[in-house]
């Protein structure tokens, strides 16, 4: 990093420190087009051709960073830093309801869903199972092979539920 100093002229001014572009950004963090940018919107001090006021360039940069961080910076680093605060206060809001829910008992444990459902689905397919032999002894006049054809249907059902999923 090259600074130099201006020695003081006889009017008894302070002396000036002079930094290049891609230093200023080095120091700063920032890149070449965001360095254009906070000249444009005069918060480093340009002193000629790739030279920046190193002293006044920084007091300027950091009321700024400070300005926009107690909200009263630009218009478009208020509105971001707005923006994330309330998204910030939705977020911890969401986790408070959440966490409330789970504590009223409103919310069940996904293990507890998977095995109630589990057990109804296990419940269900032994009474479809049972459909044939139940018509075969309530319906005298279905034949050996109805009652297989039923048998069969009812099993490619279950067998196709059971792999909608895989």
């Amino acid at each position: 990093m090259r600074i130099m100093s201006e020695l003081p002229g006889l009017g008894g001014e302070k002396p000036v420190h002079r930094i290049g572009g891609s230093d200023l950004c080095d120091l700063f963090g920032i890149t070449p087009g965001m360095l254009t940018t906070l000249g444009k919107r005069d918060i480093v001090v340009r002193l000629g051709h790739d030279a920046y006021d190193l002293e006044e360039s920084t007091r300027r940069y950091i009321a700024g960073l400070r300005e926009t961080a107690s909200g009263r910076g630009g218009e478009e680093q208020v509105l971001n830093l707005t923006g994330e605060r309330a998204r910030l206060a939705r977020e911890q809001a969401d986790a408070q309801a959440l966490k409330n829910a789970v504590l009223r008992g409103e919310y069940v444990p996904a293990s507890e869903v998977e095995r109630a459902w589990s057990d109804t689905l296990r419940a269900l397919r032994s009474r479809l199972l049972a459909v044939p032999s139940r018509l075969r002894q309530s319906m005298q006049h279905l034949t050996t092979s109805d009652v297989t054809m039923i048998d069969r249907e009812l099993r490619d059902a279950l067998q196709e539920l059971g792999n909608a999923d895989a």
